[in-house]
């Protein structure tokens, strides 16, 4: 059977085909302001790409915060559960999850089935997710995707103390009126976000082995202070952003 999933998030939204459980096919696009649309646009590029039609498809699962939206699913589920299953498909040893999306963050326990066993959610400051990097990716005048290597430069991380976006971009903007370094404040910038994450992560005692998934996994200098802070190897996988997607996709082979 050929299924497909479709995980929408703040920022974009992911597409995953499988058939007979191995994946054909992945794509992203931006969200943008209609996640509707986007839905529907990365499952048809994406579709027209490995030169197939609707009707090959067997089920669909949607997943991410415009999940709802997608009005030719079959089924629509939470990211954490599909975040859980994309990661237990790609490697059956993996037992932690972490997450870092648009606008939230997670940290997931599995069991050695890739069932969740536990969960935490940063959903409600933009303090260690993508759009904190974004947003500190600006004021320094640097591409984020150059902020990983850049980081990996510094010498002396400089200290960001403040949880809070706003309050945190003001930091940086003192750091560079001071002339610091600005390897060492992106360094700094990381290890913000990987005590924040790390906190979160440590109070679900998570365990070996720790994957990451999201865009910003992405950003080696995230992952690298990530795993200082949590005293484990973060393993990455070349599908890492469009994981959701694919746990979706394989969800969607069990459905009754």
């Amino acid at each position: 059977m050929i299924t497909a999933g479709i995980d929408i998030g703040s920022i974009t939204t992911k597409a995953a085909v499988m058939a007979e459980g191995k994946i054909r096919g992945t794509k992203v696009v931006f969200t943008g302001y209609n996640a509707e649309q986007a839905g529907t646009k990365v499952y048809e590029e994406l579709l027209a790409e490995l030169g197939m039609e609707k009707s090959d498809v067997g089920r669909i699962v949607s997943t991410g915060y415009g999940r709802n939206s997608v009005k030719f699913m079959d089924k629509a589920m939470t990211e954490i559960i599909c975040h859980g299953a994309g990661a237990h498909y790609l490697n059956p040893r993996a037992r932690s999850v972490i997450d870092i999306g648009g606008q939230d963050s997670k940290a997931i326990v599995l069991d050695e089935k890739g069932k969740v066993k536990n969960f935490a959610m940063n959903d409600k400051c933009a303090a260690g997710t993508g759009r904190f990097l974004e947003v500190m990716a600006r004021a320094l005048e640097v591409d984020l995707d150059g902020f990983g290597t850049l980081s990996l430069r510094a010498g002396d991380p400089s200290r960001i103390s403040s949880l809070c976006t706003v309050f945190a971009e003001s930091e940086v903007i003192s750091l560079i009126s001071k002339g610091e370094n600005r390897e060492n404040i992106i360094a700094g910038i990381h290890e913000s976000i990987a005590a924040r994450i790390a906190a979160m992560a440590n109070r679900l005692r998570i365990a070996p082995l720790v994957v990451m998934t999201g865009g910003v996994a992405k950003n080696i200098g995230v992952v690298k202070a990530l795993e200082r802070k949590i005293g484990m190897a973060v393993e990455v996988s070349e599908y890492a952003q469009v994981n959701g997607a694919i746990g979706a996709a394989f969800l969607a082979a069990g459905l009754k």
